[in-house]
């Protein structure tokens, strides 16, 4: 249902509830259909796997291959100043993406505070992961909008919707249905889960919650693309190629240079000129 173009009065009887809210054992059993007002996240890469792929680079690839090189023709100090070189790469890029993951779920935490609901036929406070389709939420200034819902209060409210839309300034909302099919920013009855309320007050009754929220679709879209690399990683990685299988027939061609000195008694084949 498009709930921008329905009335206040169409939009809390499809949800099956009113402006008294729902009762707790109520809320309890949507909980249960409609799960948790939260978005669920992919499993996070353990260390040792994150560690281990910074080795699949092909550049690093073909440093690999000529520390190894390196040790076979008895060059031992340039191959360990290689490896550790590669090594404190590894660490430090491990532990700028663990950082990265930390402030993710720092933000994340932020993201889920309590709020003020109408159950019961009176306002009590709960924690917004706990929050219901249906549900009637009290918005004041100051406060992160829980989830997506339509607007059945507005007292000169006002909402920053940059997270979602990219605007920087304030919309005004109104409660007045919306007749014609609108963008999503200029709906000026809905708001929507992760923008923050600056002025004024309002209720609205929740129409979507968790992963069907609009930041919610945004969010799962992200979790879900692959990355992409860019022309330049491109170019790298196809002359790493090449240059990592030049230095794997320039090493064949010096082992056979040395095996054939050997074989013929060449004094000076334990040493490559």
């Amino acid at each position: 249902m498009d709930y921008y173009k329905e009335s206040n009065e169409t939009v809390l009887s499809s949800l099956n509830t009113s402006t008294e809210g729902i009762m707790t054992e109520d809320a309890k059993k949507r909980q249960e259909e409609q799960g948790f007002n939260e978005i669920s996240r992919k499993d996070r890469q353990s260390t040792l796997s994150m560690f281990i792929d910074t080795f699949k680079d092909p550049l690093v690839i073909v440093l690999l291959i000529v520390a190894i090189v390196q040790i076979v023709l008895g060059e031992a100090v340039e191959s360990l100043i290689i490896f550790a070189v590669l090594i404190i790469n590894s660490i430090l890029s491990v532990v700028q993406t663990k950082k990265a993951e930390d402030s993710l779920e720092s933000l994340r935490q932020m993201a889920t505070p309590t709020t003020t609901v109408i159950r019961n036929g009176r306002p009590q406070n709960v924690e917004a992961r706990e929050l219901v389709k249906g549900d009637i939420v009290i918005l004041e200034a100051g406060d992160n909008i829980p989830a997506d819902g339509r607007l059945i209060e507005a007292e000169s409210l006002q909402v920053v919707e940059g997270s979602l839309t990219g605007e920087s300034v304030a919309s005004d909302k109104f409660t007045d249905a919306l007749e014609e099919d609108t963008p999503l920013a200029d709906r000026s009855n809905m708001t929507y889960s992760g923008t923050l309320v600056t002025y004024g007050r309002g209720k609205m009754v929740v129409t979507a919650i968790g992963e069907d929220t609009e930041m919610g679709k945004v969010a799962q879209l992200i979790q879900s693309a692959e990355a992409k690399q860019t022309p330049l990683q491109r170019k790298l990685e196809d002359f790493s190629k090449k240059l990592g299988i030049g230095i794997l027939l320039l090493s064949i061609l010096i082992f056979g240079i040395q095996a054939i000195r050997i074989f013929l008694g060449n004094p000076q084949a334990t040493q490559f000129h």
